[in-house]
């Protein structure tokens, strides 16, 4: 399944599909420069953390941003476990292309990026719905909404600190993102399911990938 690491951002339309031929073209060879972008990550397997191998399967998510102001501009993951070559393929696209809070990214985009790929580790059941640390734990939760449906949502551990949310803060967002239009009530916070995670984050700049190409 997959997930959006925030909702802070602006909700967008999706672009119309393009249909020219030259536009079709631009299309394929984006593709294949976010995922080159991406995956050079997966190629400086000295930069990634210890206890991550290359050929492990974790869950992981893949966030782009923009400009020096560090805006962001898709972020999808998933918390299947998946190979790192993989999962960065397959991501890499979806969270620039797919997030359905922004356009996709564009050509003229490129050369501003920064992209990031968090390795989801280390997940416990939370006691309580502020059983987690802001700072060191991603969260996910899950709750009953007002139709009596479940649903999921989560923030990647970075988020909150970013935003500057306390632990109240960030569970209303993410119960927010998740759907929830009713009156959030204490009650409510105190029923929803928990879990924490922690993440390793290794980022890269559209430099950084030019660089070692020449």
């Amino acid at each position: 399944m997959r997930h959006c690491c925030s909702s802070v951002a602006k909700l967008r339309a999706n672009a119309g599909t393009l249909t020219s031929h030259g536009s079709n073209k631009w299309q394929s060879r984006r593709r294949e420069l976010l995922m080159r972008f991406c995956g050079y990550i997966a190629a400086r397997p000295q930069e990634l953390p210890s206890e991550i191998v290359v050929e492990t399967r974790n869950p992981l998510f893949v966030t782009w941003k923009i400009g020096k102001e560090h805006r962001l501009r898709g972020c999808i993951g998933t918390f299947n476990a998946m190979h790192l070559h993989s999962g960065l393929r397959e991501y890499a696209i979806t969270s620039a292309l797919k997030d359905s809070r922004f356009t996709p990214i564009t050509r003229e985009e490129v050369p501003r990026l920064t992209v990031s790929v968090s390795i989801l580790q280390h997940f416990e059941e939370a006691e309580h719905y502020l059983d987690w640390k802001l700072g060191k734990h991603g969260i996910r939760i899950e709750f009953i909404n007002e139709r009596g449906t479940k649903r999921t949502a989560t923030y990647l551990p970075q988020v909150a600190t970013e935003q500057g949310w306390d632990q109240i803060q960030t569970i209303d967002s993410l119960l927010r993102k998740g759907g929830y239009k009713a009156a959030i009530t204490a009650d409510l916070r105190r029923s929803i399911k928990l879990t924490r995670y922690q993440s390793e984050e290794v980022s890269a700049t559209y430099g950084d990938y030019i660089s070692q190409r020449c």
